[in-house]
């Protein structure tokens, strides 16, 4: 018996000490509704985002308690680099929308809300029915229109040169405002991942060098080894009359090149883009980097890459 009250007076002991040694404190402030969005969506965005992805965060008594406010400050400070709807408004409507289908996706790959926080706080989970209300909204914020016959025949025209590799073009096309040089031949690299970017209407191909596809196979992804580089084509999106989606005319092609002490400035990636049929460089200057960043930075975690490349498993004694 009083060897039972001495343990039990040793743990209340050290608990009680333990509540000595705090996190530094999140600040809270009251974020708004986000402007020209339905209250219905505002109210799941509450319920389950705004906890860690807004200014405002409703602390309950058992999230101020150490050691487990370590965890809970950490999930909201992180939150909110990652994504912040107090921000909405200094957001232009592309920019909202990218948010918007960004937060979704985490949604629906089952990364939010944390796994480890809607254990405890049960009512930040989403339901099926909440799932589809925000996926209908956020459609109907960029609804596909068919495509006009002249972007139609500006495509067919475009055809030719887009089997062919627009050799002559890729030749001559001028390097990045960082100096990164454009890559031709990309094509031919492993096709490792597809996005549908309904926000912006475009479809993209991700394709991975040797040094990349290797890192697949070997499952050395986060982070990814020097050498590996990804080519990230993108096509605007062609909406045919039965509704049916199909490449256009080619937008872009982005590559994100790992060289961790090279571009230790840069988050160990080197970043360049080339926009349309022409290849024009894209930026004014080397800062144009920074935009790149910006907008891979909920992934710092995962070495700043969003692609979760297919598997890619190599047979025996083969690496293609």
């Amino acid at each position: 018996m009083k060897k039972g009250i001495l343990i039990t007076f040793v743990i209340g002991g050290i608990f009680g000490l333990m509540q000595l040694c705090t996190p530094e404190k999140i600040v809270s402030q009251p974020a708004k509704d986000l402007a020209g969005v339905p209250k219905e969506i505002n109210n799941i965005l509450r319920n389950s985002c705004y906890d860690c992805h807004s200014s405002q965060t409703n602390l309950r008594w058992y999230d101020r308690i150490s050691p487990v406010n370590f965890q809970v400050y950490e999930h909201v400070r992180d939150g909110r680099k990652a994504l912040n709807f107090s921000k909405w408004d200094s957001m232009a409507t592309p920019a909202q929308n990218n948010t918007l289908y960004y937060a979704l996706n985490k949604v629906l790959e089952n990364e939010m809300p944390l796994p480890s926080y809607s254990f405890v706080h049960g009512q930040a989970g989403l339901s099926a029915e909440n799932i589809d209300i925000l996926k209908k909204y956020i459609l109907s914020r960029t609804p596909r229109k068919p495509t006009d016959s002249a972007q139609l025949i500006a495509v067919e025209k475009q055809y030719p040169d887009l089997i062919k590799g627009n050799s002559a073009v890729s030749a001559n096309a001028k390097a990045a405002p960082n100096s990164i040089a454009y890559i031709p031949g990309y094509r031919s690299w492993k096709a490792v991942g597809t996005t549908d970017r309904f926000d912006n209407g475009t479809m993209r191909i991700i394709f991975a060098n040797d040094i990349a596809v290797k890192a697949i196979q070997e499952r050395r992804t986060n982070v990814w080894p020097d050498g590996a580089i990804f080519a990230k084509a993108a096509w605007k999106e062609q909406v045919n009359a039965d509704g049916s989606i199909t490449a256009g005319a080619f937008y872009q092609v982005e590559f994100m090149i790992k060289d961790a002490k090279k571009y230790s400035q840069t988050g160990g990636w080197g970043w360049a883009r080339w926009r349309g049929e022409n290849l024009t460089p894209y930026g004014a200057n080397a800062l144009f980097t920074t935009e790149c960043i910006s907008c891979h930075k909920p992934m710092q975690f995962n070495d700043l890459v969003f692609t979760k490349p297919l598997s890619l498993i190599a047979s025996p004694g083969k690496n293609k």
